[in-house]
């Protein structure tokens, strides 16, 4: 009786023992995994932050700074809609699935008309910014990030972040929007 007592007690040690050692592991998986997000994240603000012109902790969508990282350089190609060449309704497309999880389509004239109209002073993280380049219509769109910065694929050098005050894009600017609620 004795011995069936003492090999059930180190038959349910062995178990506890086990059980143990994998739950650690796991524990140990999740927490690099988690240390290696907040390291991206980390370096992702350190990189956006002198671009956009603010403090590395104001920068809180960090999907949308890794998705701008990996489709910046993306050459342009009108119609395109992957990595291998993607025009600016496409790429506010993808972003916009990717990094707010909404759905929107259309041209830059359609996206246009998806929209409220706000001002400059309203722009908030997210919202569409309209130009009209040598047409009477809305002929091309980019992403508003912050402090007068967006994205948006443009043709001479693909995806790429720029400045609204920079007189090109003050010359085309049409009007802003927001994408109204679905």
């Amino acid at each position: 009786m004795k011995s069936s007592l003492h090999s059930l007690l180190r038959i349910i040690l062995l178990i506890i023992l086990v059980s143990s050692c994998h739950s650690t592991r796991k524990a140990t998986r999740t927490d690099n995994k988690q240390t290696e997000i907040n390291s991206k994240a980390d370096l992702l603000r350190k990189k956006y932050a002198p671009i956009l012109g603010i403090k590395p902790e104001e920068i809180s969508n960090i999907t949308l700074y890794s998705f701008i990282e990996e489709w910046t350089g993306t050459p342009y190609l009108y119609g395109g809609k992957n990595k291998s060449g993607i025009d600016c309704s496409g790429f506010a497309t993808v972003l916009y699935k990717t990094a707010f999880d909404r759905t929107i389509a259309g041209s830059s004239a359609s996206l246009f008309k998806q929209c409220t109209v706000v001002s400059k002073g309203e722009l908030k993280e997210g919202d569409l910014i309209f130009f009209k380049i040598e047409s009477d219509k809305v002929s091309h769109v980019g992403v508003y990030l912050v402090n007068n910065k967006f994205v948006h694929a443009t043709v001479k050098k693909g995806v790429m972040i720029d400045d609204l005050n920079e007189a090109y894009y003050l010359k085309y600017y049409f009007q802003s929007g927001r994408i109204l609620k679905e």
